[in-house]
């Protein structure tokens, strides 16, 4: 069956005329003649059955419809760059890793310990990529990755990597602290992550603590860790986080433990080798130094 996709030329031609509203321009920055780039405009349009450019004395204006099909197409010729990119940056000979990872995790716990990794296989190549935690995906396109323990991917060989501690943390200025110490929240904005809004009421209980907020779910949400940390910082309320995601602004005084009582246990985190890695020795090498740098964790 025949597809209906334009030639990547008179999409280049398009998406330079979309940019910079003059076929002269275009023109120049592909390196061709007005005219090549005014017959690849004709070209798509014709192909689309739609008028995509207005051209004038002042210039070329895209239609409502060219403005449309402009910023859809013009993510996908990026997306094509990239990949080409992507291809022709890979070591001849060489190994590569599609890693992907919770990006708390990643971010915080994970990328300052891959330069061990690197030194011991100075021939792989290392892709991080964000492994979304509440989306199912039939098939995640990576090698290796690591989520929570009960992360849905079929055919996947799993192993427990290590259990989660959470801590609560504050800034160092705020003016509740002394009253978190003794375990007094009644006062506290508790600062929520919108994937775990009964976090808050597992760690008071744990920690025994009874002077808690009339409402433990309300609060600012955030949707991702690293913002529920800069809100932190920013003295906007008290944080449960986990203690890996804070360990750098703990040792250099932006942020300070709000309460000794560490949650521990609740959630764990396991290291997925997709099916297709299943006998890969590269994909084994990285599952066994990832253990064992979990191993020896704080």
């Amino acid at each position: 069956m025949r597809r209906h996709i334009p030639t990547t030329r008179a999409l280049l031609a398009f998406d330079a005329v979309a940019r910079h509203q003059s076929v002269g321009k275009a023109a120049d920055e592909l390196c061709l003649t007005h005219g090549a780039i005014s017959q690849q405009l004709r070209l798509l349009e014709d192909q689309l059955g739609v008028r995509l450019v207005q051209r004038g004395a002042r210039g070329s204006v895209l239609t409502e419809a060219g403005k449309r099909y402009h910023a859809q197409v013009a993510a996908d010729l990026l997306r094509l760059e990239n990949h080409t990119l992507e291809a022709m940056a890979r070591r001849p000979g060489g190994a590569h890793l599609l890693i992907g990872a919770l990006p708390v995790f990643g971010e915080r716990w994970l990328l300052p310990r891959l330069p061990a990794f690197a030194l011991q296989h100075p021939s792989c190549t290392m892709h991080l990529q964000v492994f979304p935690t509440h989306i199912a995906l039939d098939e995640p396109p990576f090698d290796v990755a690591v989520q929570y323990d009960d992360a849905p991917w079929p055919g996947a060989q799993v192993r427990t990597l290590l259990r989660e501690t959470c801590v609560v943390v504050c800034a160092p200025q705020s003016r509740q602290r002394a009253a978190f110490t003794r375990g007094d929240f009644r006062q506290a904005s508790l600062l929520q992550l919108s994937s775990r809004l009964g976090a808050w009421e597992g760690w008071f209980a744990g920690a025994g603590i009874e002077r808690v907020p009339t409402s433990i779910v309300s609060g600012h949400r955030f949707d991702l860790f690293s913002m529920l940390i800069e809100a932190v910082r920013a003295d906007l309320g008290v944080g449960l986080v986990p203690q890996y995601a804070v360990q750098r602004e703990l040792a250099n005084g932006e942020l300070v433990l709000a309460h000794r009582h560490a949650e521990s246990g609740r959630r764990g985190y396991s290291v997925f080798v997709g099916p297709h890695k299943a006998a890969d020795p590269l994909a084994a090498a990285f599952v066994d130094w990832l253990s064992t740098a979990a191993q020896g964790a704080d």
